[in-house]
Formats: structure tokens, sequence, C-alpha cells
């Protein structure tokens, strides 16, 4: 039902599944119902439009999504004129057959027509019954659109879409498409827009995003970007995700350890340890390519903190195979691993491969890999205890907090490190400390502070103000109005 005048406005509420680029896409989503008229419901209201914005990588997304469409059916029978929104990979990929299996569900849309949300909203509402539009290409460029951001001192920035790698065991660029890159003065721009609002981090993303520059000809271009953005004035850190070893070149490395903004943290997806695995995955890298790429970034930064991705029981994997990712990962020192156990993902060529494996067996392995990151992470944040390390506040990063009397922080590495509270410190603000003792997923600095700077993102999160980038708006229809 649309908002007339002196009617109550239209509320909205995203949930957001999977990846770094769905939270941005969410972003732009949440940034063109404002646009629109919406505004974000309050906590613990039902809000008038429902989005799921879907992620089809993660093992069960089909039955987390059915499952939460069906916890919201009766939500919806009870409110009038309630709606209920699916976006994402997801629904790239399920289709119509959304609608078939959920037909209280109002619009299905994809990775591709973001910003057709609004005007399916409305032509779901005037015509009475389901629309279901998804595009098979960009129509346009994400960050055209307008966003409003999650955090009030550190925003994403996306420089690219899609992925022209062909992983067997990956879905990702059937769903979000070829790669797309953006000219970097736009994305230099909206970091800039970021700034100026007070946000103090960036984290460039991308499906393959040291890829940047491929669309254009520009092999140097990411570094080149890394650089470039270092060197806007109070930008303090920049971070980005996720690389492939493939493309990740000495130019690089040297823009990381040369730029003082960019943070010493690699995320640097392994997958497997075996050359045989790696091969059937189709990942144009081998072994020893992946470890000289690590002692690269280690020579150049010796403080680097590295993390991963590994998936366990890829069809035909053997204990040869396995023994051979164990080996790996012991020379890696990783200080953090995303592990996962394979499972089928229709679609893929890894599906129809011969030797799908045990569950069994898996999860045996799994076990064991868990183990051994486990105790390679403790030992290596346990030789962070007596360092000095500068902490960007963050809100809600340590569920225990309020317990414990201590608030959470981002060290420039990445490591999350609860520390004593003390007064006047706020999210966004920067302060300096000392680890005191580690655990395998985070570190404790209980000692006093040894400063505290407040910030105009600090300022922005008590305030409770978010940065907006406007984006480009071309005849985006209002609530209520007709589309």
């Amino acid at each position: 039902m649309g908002t007339e005048l002196g009617a109550a406005t239209r509320t909205y509420r995203v949930r957001t599944y999977g990846c770094q680029m769905n939270v941005h896409d969410s972003e732009r989503l949440s940034g063109l119902l404002e646009a629109a008229g919406y505004a974000p419901a309050a906590e613990g209201d039902d809000a008038d439009v429902v989005v799921l914005n879907t992620c089809a990588v993660r093992e069960n997304a089909d039955n987390r999504l059915y499952g939460n469409l069906g916890h919201l059916r009766p939500v919806k029978d009870a409110h009038p004129g309630m709606q209920i929104a699916v976006g994402g990979c997801l629904a790239q990929k399920d289709r119509g057959e959304i609608v078939r299996r959920a037909p209280w569900v109002d619009v299905v849309f994809g990775t591709h027509n973001v910003g057709s949300l609004p005007a399916l909203l409305e032509r779901a509402r005037h015509n009475a019954e389901a629309q279901v539009e998804i595009k098979e290409a960009l129509e346009v460029f994400p960050s055209t659109l307008p966003a409003k951001r999650d955090s009030a001192y550190s925003g994403w920035v996306s420089i690219s879409v899609g992925c022209n790698n062909t992983c067997t065991f990956c879905i990702v660029p059937s769903l979000r498409g070829r790669e797309k890159d953006r000219r970097p003065g736009e994305i230099l721009a909206e970091v800039q827009a970021l700034v100026d609002q007070g946000v103090l981090e960036v984290t460039l993303l991308g499906q393959n995003v040291n890829s940047y520059g491929a669309e254009f000809g520009d092999r140097g271009a990411f570094a080149d970007l890394l650089r470039a953005a270092g060197r806007i004035e109070g930008l303090e850190r920049i971070r980005f995700t996720s690389p492939h070893p493939r493309e990740f070149t000495d130019d690089v490395i040297a823009a990381m350890a040369e730029t003082p903004a960019v943070c010493h943290q690699l995320h640097m997806p392994l997958q497997s340890g075996s050359d045989d695995v790696l091969r059937r995955m189709r990942r144009a890298y081998r072994q020893e390519r992946y470890l000289g790429i690590l002692d690269r970034v280690r020579a150049a930064m010796p403080d680097a903190a590295i993390t991963t991705d590994i998936i366990v029981g890829f069809p035909g994997e053997t204990e040869e195979d396995f023994a051979q990712t164990l080996d790996v990962v012991r020379q890696a020192r990783f200080s953090s691993a995303f592990t996962f156990q394979y499972s089928k993902r229709p679609g893929t060529p890894a599906a129809e491969m011969d030797g799908q494996l045990p569950k069994a067996v898996v999860q045996e392995r799994y076990e064991r890999l868990i183990a051994l990151q486990e105790e390679i992470s403790w030992a290596e944040n346990r030789a962070q205890v007596g360092r000095t390390v500068e902490l960007l506040v963050a809100a809600g990063e340590g569920s225990k907090d309020a317990r414990t009397g201590r608030l959470s922080g981002r060290a420039r590495d990445g490591r999350l490190v609860h520390f004593a509270a003390a007064d006047g410190v706020r999210p966004g603000d920067v302060v300096e400390t000392v680890v005191t003792q580690a655990a395998p997923h985070h570190l404790v600095a209980d000692g006093p502070l040894l400063s505290h700077r407040r910030t105009r993102a600090g300022d922005a999160a008590e305030a409770g103000t978010r940065p907006t980038t406007p984006g480009v708006l071309l005849g985006m229809p209002r609530v209520g109005v007709p589309a």
C-alpha cells in the first residue's frame, strides 16, 4: 500500500546473507529505498517492506531462504500491505521458482538490476501481483546508486563487479556476470566523499580485486589505485578483498609496503594445497607459486597478517592431497582461515565430477584442519603479546564486551582486540594500547590506554549519523507515486 499525503511513512528492513559484496549491495538497497521515501524500521517493529539479499554460495543457502520466507508468511498475513522482496545471487539463480515455492513473495530481482527495487515494489502494489525481474547483464554499475552506509567510520567501495575466472566449484561468475571495472576517477571520488563525511577506513571490493584494470587494458591499475587512494588526506586505513593468487603481482606488494595508509593485511585464498586438486578446481596457480607470494609479502612487510580460504573434500581429494593442504597451512602460518567443507552447487562443473567424497571423510579431514589452524592462530596471536597496537574502535564486534567492561577495535593488521573501556571512547575513535593476552581468534589489552584520539567518525557515531553517497538517480520512483 503506497504512502499518501498525511499517511505514515512506509518502513523497510534489509536482511543480508553471504559475502562482503552482498553487505555493500544491501547498503545500496537501503539508500535506494530511503531515496524513494521509505524509512528504516525501528528495532523490534515489523517493517512494511522486508528485503532478503541472498547468497547462493554458502551451504544450505536455499534451505535458509525458504525457511526465512516461511517465518515471514504469518507476519505478512497479520500486516495487510506488507511486501517481501528477494534479491541477490539466489534470486538470480532461482528466478520464478521463488514465487512458485513462496507465492507470498511480492518481488524477485537479480544481481544485475538492484536499482529496480523501488519500481518493482510499486508495480507489485499497483498490479496486486508478484513481480519477477532478472536481467542477464548489468543495467547500471551499482556504485551509481545511492547508498546508506552501515558504519560511521568504515566504508566498502566497490571497484569491480563480476568475475572472469572459471573455478569449477564456484557459481558466482554465472550469477554476477563477467568482470566490469569502474574508472579510477569514479572510485577515488567515492572514497573522497566518504572521507569528507568522517570515514577513516575503506575496503576496496571486487570478486577478484587485483585483476582490476583488465577491462581497460591496464595491468598496473590496481597498484596505482592503492597509491592514489593513499594520497587522499584524512584516509587512514585502506584494505581490499579478495585477490586471486594468479594475478597477484609484485607491483601490488610494493604499493602495499610503500603506501602508509594501506594496511599490512592480506586475504589470499588458497582453496587447496594440492597441485592436482588446484588443477581440477581450475585455480591457475600451484603450491609453489602461492607460497612464493607469501614469502615476498613478508619480505616487504614482516608484520603482515595473512588470512585465507580453504575447501576440504573437493571431489577426488585423496588423503595425500589433504596432507599437502596441511603442509601448506604449516608453512604459510595464516593468522586465521575461513574453512569450508565442499558441498555441491548445482550448475558448477565440480557437482558432476567423479570422486564425490563421503560426508564422514570430509568431516574428519575438516576437523584435523581446524585443529591445526587453531594451534597456528593461537601461536601467531601469542606473538602479539606485549606489542603496542593502534585500534579503530568498533561498534558491536565483541559479544561479551558489556559483561567484561571492555570495548573492541581492529588493529591495522585486521586482528580483533578487546581492550579496557575508558571514559569518552566511542566507536570511530582511535586508541593505542598494549596487548596483554591472546586467544586463537582475538587479542586482549587490559592495561590503560596509551592514547585516545577523538575523530569526526566518532562524533558521527555518537550522533547516530551514517555517511551517504548519493549516486546518480535517473527518474527513480518514490513510494506512493505511480511507477
